[in-house]
Order: structure tokens, then C-alpha cells, then sequence
């Protein structure tokens, strides 16, 4: 396959983990702009799975828990619609997974357990805790009572942010009775449903994913909304977002309300700034209003977030001029608002498709789950900036989402949305 300028993939210097990859962007824009292939066959072929689930390149496996509809360690069903995830390092080698469900009111199986916050919603996270073998110990309940938990975030300081995209409120929907487009904490401990509180300065809209910065605190958060914007949020008191802080929204230098769906050039540095959002959680639906009034740029559907040393990647699942997504690059800088880069925008389904939840590994390749039309994939994107194929949903045409790694031992977790399947990947990926 080759890669036009506009196809081309770069993740230089991104790591969640903080380490800087070492090949250089500079470089990367060079192999692709002599128009040479930079497919690359990853870890080979896709072997077709026997069982129908998940197919994956040879000498890697997988086992899949946790499904919707089995009975949890709290006695309730597991709920439908896996999304989002985080994995966190537990106490005598386990892993704890924080996982959303994406449920609106009526659906089921919901997220039960007590201490709802709006006891007319079904949606919320669940917590599973694995041995050092990947094998399942528990799953329970750890958020109830909100509305369509789409993504989130993990903190530096071991807890889960789940994020609402829905914005309704009592006035506008019978359905609920308390306003809903807010983030929540889940400690990675929780034992059970926390008390949930409203992270309220972070701004009432369509939330999709969070991305916290370990040096500055500052929290980076996504929208899914054809207009949405791109936000930050700078916490009053470190570790504590119950404090309050300020709400900003992402701004192009010299192109105010710069729509990203138009033709912008890949790997071109754009220069930003930040206007501050006055009302961060109005009685409508209006946060993007004031924000882009102010003149802050569009980002068509805003999904997945990852962190690496000093910059943010971001997903804009419908972005770019074919609508097919977009890969982002966010800069900060000390002195100013820092750069936005454009990192790819296929023309091309078979290129990428839709691109939504992504994730760095430890070892530097970046994993994207697509939500497109057709089969679904997890594309790996290596440090040379070469696409390859890691995961097919061998069972239906349902979204893969919460792609995730642990690294005692080293593990990529998955999630097929529906009919709702956790799955723990390992092989040699390094």
C-alpha cells in the first residue's frame, strides 16, 4: 500500500510512558514526501481465528471475559456496551481494569450496585481485577446512575475519569432527573460504587476522552460532536479536580473558527492559543457556543487521547476533508499556547477508517481501534510512522474500544462493544 503526503502516519517523540521515540519527525516527512512505501507488515498476517472472535497475528493470544450478562462478584449482570478502559498496576501483581458502558436510560443490562447518581440512568463503569496469569479474580460494579460513559481517562495518581456524552437535563428529557454532560472519578481502589460527584468545572458537553499531564496537572479533553472543540482544564489544586479550575478551548492563531474538515496540509506546525470558557457548565447545551464565538477551532467528532513526553494525540473520528478521521498532534509550550499538527487524514477507507479509541504502548507503537463502516480493526502504527494490522473483530461489525496495555506482565486489553467481550492480548510484541 503505498502512502500519499496526506496518508502518511507519524508518531515521533509520543509515549505514554514518557520516553521519546527516537525516530525523528523530520525524517519521517522525508521518507513519505519521496513517495516511498512505508507499509509494513507489523507482526504478519492476521491468522484467522477458530473460535470467530478475534483474529491475530501468529503467536499471539487472547482470552476473552468478562461478557455481558454473566453474573459479576456483586451478584449483578455484567451491563452491555464495553467502551472505554483504563489498566492500572494492583497490589500483589494484579491488574485492575476501569471499564465504562456506554447505556442510555432503558438499556440493559445496566450498571446497578447502589449510590446512583441519577437513579433513571443505566450507565456507569465496572472494575475488574486479573492475576499475574490474566485470569479474571472479580468484576463489580464501581460507578452507577450516569448516562452513556462513553471514554474517560486514567490520573497519574490512580483513578479513572469517565466521561458522559449526553447533555440532557430534567428540563429537556423525562428520562432523567439530574443534569447530565460531566466527568467522574472512580478511584482504581473502589470496591464497590463510589459516591459519584460531578467533576463540574471540567465543563458540561458531549465528553469523549481525557488525557492528564503528569508534570502540569492540566487535564486535555475531547468532544464528540461534529462541532465539538478541544479543550483543556487547569486544575486549582493538584490531584484534587473536585477543586475547581479554569476551562479553556483551543484556538488557531490567526484563523479564528478554523474548521479542521477543510484542506490542511499534514505535518504543518500550526500555532494556538487558548480562550477561556467562562460558563463551563450552563443550564443549555453551550460550552462549544462560547467557546467558538470566541474563536476556537471545530474538530468534527473528537474521540480518542493518549499522553506522551510534553504532547497529545487525539483522534477526530469524522474529520478531515473525506470525513474518514483525523490524527492530531497537540504541542504545549511554556511560552505560548504551543503547535497543533495535523499527523494523518486518509482519503481512504482501507487506509484508516474512522479511527476512535487509541492508546500508546510501552515499547512506542500507537494503537488505534476504528469505528467505520465493515470490518473492524486495531491498527498499530510503528516508530518508522508504518501502518500495520494487529486485530480484526472476527465476530460481527461492532466497534472495537478501550484498547489499553498493562506491563506486569505486558498485556493489551480490548474490548468488543457488542455483545460486550473483554479481551487480554499478549505474544511478542517486543
Amino acid at each position: 500500500m503505498n502512502f500519499s503526503r496526506r496518508h502518511f502516519l507519524s508518531i515521533a517523540g509520543a509515549s505514554l510512558t514518557g520516553t521519546i521515540i527516537s525516530a525523528p519527525l523530520s525524517r519521517l516527512f522525508t521518507r513519505a514526501a519521496k513517495g516511498l512505501s512505508i507499509q509494513s507488515e507489523g507482526y504478519g498476517p492476521l491468522i484467522p481465528d477458530p473460535y470467530g472472535l478475534l483474529d491475530l497475528p501468529r503467536g499471539f493470544q487472547y482470552r476473552a471475559f468478562s461478557h455481558t450478562g454473566e453474573q459479576m462478584s456483586d451478584g449483578f449482570p455484567v451491563p452491555g456496551k464495553h467502551d472505554g478502559m483504563a489498566a492500572f498496576s494492583g497490589p500483589n501483581q494484579t491488574t485492575i481494569l476501569i471499564r465504562n458502558h456506554e447505556l442510555s436510560p432503558n438499556q440493559s443490562p445496566s450498571v446497578q450496585g447502589g449510590n446512583a447518581y441519577d437513579p433513571q440512568c443505566t450507565g456507569g463503569t465496572t472494575t475488574l481485577v486479573l492475576n499475574a496469569q490474566r485470569q479474571l479474580i472479580r468484576h463489580y460494579a464501581s460507578l452507577t446512575g450516569t448516562y452513556r460513559n462513553c471514554a474517560g481517562g486514567p490520573t497519574p495518581w490512580g483513578s479513572w475519569i469517565s466521561c458522559e456524552e449526553n447533555t440532557s437535563t430534567p428540563e429537556s428529557d423525562p428520562e432523567v432527573s439530574k443534569r447530565h454532560g460531566y466527568n467522574f472519578e472512580v478511584p482504581m481502589q473502589a470496591t464497590g460504587p463510589v459516591e459519584p460527584k460531578p467533576l463540574v468545572a471540567m465543563g458540561r458537553f458531549n465528553h469523549e476522552a481525557v488525557a492528564v499531564d503528569p508534570d502540569s496537572n492540566i487535564v486535555y479533553q475531547t468532544e464528540d460532536r461534529g462541532d465539538g472543540l478541544f479543550y483543556r482544564f487547569r486544575p486549582q489544586q493538584p490531584q484534587n479536580l473536585q477543586a475547581g479550575g479554569v476551562l479553556e478551548a483551543l484556538k488557531i492563531k490567526g484563523q479564528p473558527q478554523l474548521n479542521t474538515k477543510q484542506d490542511i496540509p499534514v505535518g504543518q506546525p500550526l500555532p494556538v492559543e487558548w480562550v477561556r470558557i467562562d460558563n463551563p457548565d450552563p443550564v443549555t447545551d453551550t460550552v462549544r457556543a462560547e467557546g467558538y464565538a470566541k474563536g476556537a477551532a471545530l474538530f468534527s467528532r473528537g474521540e480518542g487521547i493518549c499522553l506522551g513526553k510534553g504532547e497529545v494525540l487525539f483522534c477526530c473520528t469524522s474529520g478531515g476533508v473525506a470525513s474518514l478521521g483525523q490524527v492530531w498532534r497537540y504541542t504545549p509550550n511554556d511560552k505560548d499556547g504551543g503547535t497543533l499538527t495535523l499527523f494523518v487524514e486518509p482519503n481512504n477507507p482501507g487506509v484508516l477508517d474512522y479511527p476512535d479509541n487509541l492508546t500508546m504502548a510501552p515499547f512506542g507503537d500507537l494503537f488505534l481501534c476504528e469505528d467505520g463502516r465493515g470490518e473492524q480493526f486495531i491498527r498499530g502504527i510503528n516508530q518508522q510512522g508504518q501502518l500495520y494490522s494487529f486485530a480484526r473483530n472476527a465476530l460481527n461489525d461492532k466497534e472495537l474500544a478501550g484498547a489499553c496495555f498493562s506491563t506486569n506482565p505486558l498485556t493489551l486489553f480490548v474490548n468488543i462493544q457488542t455483545p460486550g467481550i473483554t479481551f487480554a492480548i499478549w505474544g511478542p510484541f517486543v
